[in-house]
């Protein structure tokens, strides 16, 4: 545990820099220039800050006098909103029959547009029941009637396969410009 919470801390602070010159930044962003590693040090703890190591790669590294625990909390801060802003799209199934009445169809139909509506991908399922089996093409064109009534907002991902005695089809919204 301890070695994954130092492998997602990327910035060396004080004593934890080695490079023996920096390019040295003020807490209120002036520049000090290129200056030794004591000197800059000594800086940092005369301000009652840290030294932290903001760009290590650069030829001299960067480094920059600021309080730590508030870069920290600025750090996860920013990381908490950039989750909040995600959005998770899941899979919302809705399952048919090829025998389903209108008014049935109507409902699930109206669920698909719900779903697809709010962003998610919808698995279309139609299960065949004993020798409705034999008689594939009505499931196949009640699926292509339930696309006909979503073309506008849904696209379909691939074809209707047939697995066993179902079905399936995914919709997924339609990209808007």
């Amino acid at each position: 545990m301890e070695d994954k919470k130092h492998s997602e801390e990327k910035y060396r602070i004080n004593r934890e820099i080695t490079a023996p010159q920096v390019r040295l930044i003020g807490q209120d962003g002036e520049s000090f220039g290129v200056l030794s590693i004591r000197e800059a040090a000594i800086k940092a703890r005369d301000a009652g800050l840290d030294l932290v190591e903001i760009a290590p790669q650069a030829n001299p590294p960067v480094c920059k006098i600021i309080n730590y625990g508030k870069l920290k909390y600025e750090l996860q801060k920013k990381k908490s909103e950039a989750r909040k802003k995600q959005k998770v799209v899941e899979v919302k199934e809705v399952k048919l029959t090829p025998a389903i009445g209108d008014h049935d169809y109507n409902v699930k139909l109206n669920n698909v547009r719900r779903f697809i509506g709010d962003g998610n991908k919808v698995k279309i399922t139609l299960r065949f029941r004993g020798r409705e089996l034999s008689h594939k093409e009505l499931g196949e064109k009640l699926l292509q009637r339930l696309l006909d009534d979503v073309k506008e907002t849904a696209k379909c991902d691939g074809t209707p396969q047939l697995e066993g005695r179902q079905m399936m089809m995914i919709l997924s919204p339609a990209s808007t410009k």
